[in-house]
């Protein structure tokens, strides 16, 4: 399976449309959660896709372990996001898998460097 990567500044805004949950495997009675080759647990996240002037797109997300500070609404940054296209039978499709998964206002160093503000607290 041919993996393509993903320029994701050319996506538009990403928010986080379905919050993180762990990836499952097998048929109702049988259900396992699905784990990567280092023993990780894979996260699935709905991601929405708004590119100007176009509509809403949402594509669920694989990513190695539990994603931290994403829910719903978040604005959200993908690391290393690649597309796959697959094929069983008659059915066919596209998969994305992400390195990670962050809210994009960590990723931000001028927020993560500003003093917190000392204004009326408890």
């Amino acid at each position: 399976m041919q993996s393509i990567p993903v320029d994701t500044s050319r996506l538009g805004v990403l928010r986080c449309a379905v919050a993180p949950e762990p990836k499952m495997t097998g048929l109702d009675d049988n259900k396992e959660v699905k784990r990567d080759r280092d023993g990780n647990t894979i996260y699935t996240v709905g991601v929405m896709v708004r590119q100007e002037g176009r509509r809403v797109s949402v594509i669920e997300v694989a990513v190695p372990g539990e994603p931290k500070g994403i829910t719903e609404g978040t604005e959200v940054r993908l690391t290393e996001l690649e597309a796959f296209a697959w094929a069983m039978g008659d059915r066919h499709g596209i998969a994305f898998r992400a390195a990670a998964v962050t809210p994009a206002s960590s990723a931000a160093p001028v927020a993560a460097s500003a003093p917190a503000s000392k204004t009326g607290g408890a």
